[in-house]
Order: C-alpha cells, then sequence, then structure tokens
C-alpha cells in the first residue's frame, strides 16, 4: 500500500493525474500463513509486537484497511480540502540478496532508500524529527532498521536524537495495508 502511495504522488507529480487513491486491505482468511510464520517463528508469542525493544521477540499479524485521497496542494486548496501532510518526495527499494536473508532488511539498502527519500523531498536530514518504521517488533529486523536509519542521520552529520516509531506496536502488522496504515498515523501525529 504504501508503494500504492509512492506511485501515486509520482503520477500526481507528473501532472499525469489530478487525485489518486492509494490504499490496501488485509484480511486473514485462513491459518496457512500463520501457521508458517509460527514455525519460522516470526510472531510474537506473547500476541505483542514490541518495536525496538530489547524484548522484541516478533510480530502480530493483524487485520485492516487504509487509503488516502492524494491530490498536489494547489487543487486540495482549491477544492477546500482538509490538509493533515504534504508528502514532498518518496522512495521504494528491495533489499533483494542484500541482507542474505529473505526476510531480513539489508542495512545499506535502508540507509540509501532514507537517502534517496531526503533527496527526493528536498528535506534536509537535520530538519527530521520523527520517522515512522516499517518495524515490526522482531530481534531481526529492527536493529537492522534502527542501525540503518542512526548510520544515515549520523553520515549526514546530525546530532539531534530523532524519534522512531511503528503503528504494528498499536495495531499489529496488517500486512498489505501496513504501509498506508503508517502513513496515515505519521499524517497524524
Amino acid at each position: 500500500s504504501l508503494v500504492a502511495a509512492h506511485m501515486a504522488c509520482q503520477s500526481l507529480w507528473a501532472g499525469d493525474i489530478d487525485m489518486a487513491l492509494a490504499g490496501g486491505a488485509n484480511l486473514i482468511l485462513g491459518a496457512e500463513i500463520s501457521e508458517l510464520f509460527t514455525k519460522a517463528n516470526m510472531l510474537s508469542p506473547e500476541g505483542s509486537c514490541k518495536f525496538g525493544d530489547e524484548s522484541a521477540n516478533g510480530f502480530v499479524r493483524s487485520e485492516g484497511a487504509g487509503i488516502v485521497v492524494l491530490k498536489r496542494l494547489s487543487r486540495a486548496l482549491a477544492d477546500n480540502d482538509p490538509i493533515y501532510a504534504l508528502i514532498r518526495g518518496s522512495a521504494v527499494n528491495n533489499d533483494g540478496r542484500s541482507s542474505g536473508f529473505l526476510v531480513t532488511p539489508s542495512r545499506a539498502g535502508q540507509q540509501e532508500m532514507l537517502q534517496a527519500a531526503w533527496k527526493s523531498a528536498g528535506v534536509e536530514p537535520k530538519d527530521i524529527s520523527y520517522i515512522e518504521m516499517h518495524g515490526t517488533g522482531t530481534g531481526v529486523g529492527d536493529p537492522v532498521e534502527i542501525s540503518a536509519v542512526g548510520t544515515a542521520l549520523a553520515e549526514a552529520g546530525v546530532s539531534e536524537p530523532c524519534a522512531l516509531g511503528s503503528i504494528k506496536t498499536n495495531i499489529g502488522h496488517t500486512e498489505s495495508a501496513a504501509g498506508v496504515a503508517g502513513l496515515i498515523k505519521a499524517a497524524l501525529t
């Protein structure tokens, strides 16, 4: 769903469209995927997602749906729409084989994506005060993501703290709707 928002923004910025709806939905209709995640020790045995916590031990699957209406600022102002946030730029990546494992993010890939996002947005890293993370609450992924953010900010000369969060600690991992859920949280924050 976050890639859908990225693609919608690209089309808006290019002038191809005037408005977009971007979102995703996730329903858990069978036990097969949960059983696979359980066998792989990816799910929290406590049923609690603890992003960035030393006791993080897995994620929690959840259901949800979210959608955002995206317009260029000039159009939203002309239409007298409520505006929750401006998306100044975006970037996507796929870690591919760079991490060495299928479900583990790559620190280098994460750093490159952050740098591309900052560049796309024309934002100085020193001006960033909050980053909504993927943050599944796993002892494998969270440290890689947090380290990537810390390294990218440090390499950009940032010494001030930056708050990190993940919607998954609040609602679990809505999988195909997780990206838009994080976008909505960040906009409301």
